[in-house]
């Protein structure tokens, strides 16, 4: 099936389409690829997070950057594009440690599985369980959503390309 246009989704970036298209996101190493969808409304989005939570000292960021705002941005951003909330299906990829820094090979920040309890956190309280979900490990993912099919698919260089589920469904 051809795509009407496809968004690259960069990184701290937010996207909403109505109608028809979709969404990628490529390399999410530690970084969380959301993707949210009303499927009768025809109506999703796609937001990039790099991190867990905003700095209190540097306003005006982008919101997509971060889990804590990105999750409210992306529902506000789907609602006035005509979403109902009641009906929004999601799901999330990436949060990988791609990097191991130390002698134990170990990464003490550990980004990637923060970033992913954030936006499951941000998620659940208000009320939203991702049908589909693929993070942590130790590659880089390309996430994908093609609004018409509602699926959702997931790609690695070693893995190759995998359904992730179907916000449809």
């Amino acid at each position: 099936m051809a795509v009407a246009s496809n968004v690259l989704v960069g990184m701290a970036e937010i996207h909403v389409l109505k109608g028809s298209g979709g969404f990628s996101c490529l390399g999410l190493g530690s970084c969380i690829g959301l993707c949210m969808m009303d499927p009768t409304a025809q109506v999703a989005g796609m937001a990039h997070v790099m991190l867990p939570e905003a700095f209190a000292d540097r306003a005006g960021e982008k919101p997509g950057k971060f889990a804590d705002t990105a999750v409210p941005e992306l529902l506000a951003l789907l609602e006035k594009a005509g979403a109902r909330p009641e009906r929004l299906v999601c799901a999330i990829a990436g949060g990988a440690q791609v990097f191991k820094f130390g002698a134990e090979g170990t990464n003490r920040l550990e980004i990637g599985r923060r970033n992913a309890e954030a936006v499951l956190t941000h998620l659940k309280s208000r009320g939203y369980t991702p049908r589909g979900q693929e993070v942590g490990g130790s590659l880089g993912r390309t996430m994908t959503l093609v609004i018409e099919t509602g699926i959702i698919t997931v790609r690695t260089v070693t893995q190759g390309e995998k359904t992730l589920c179907n916000l449809r469904a």
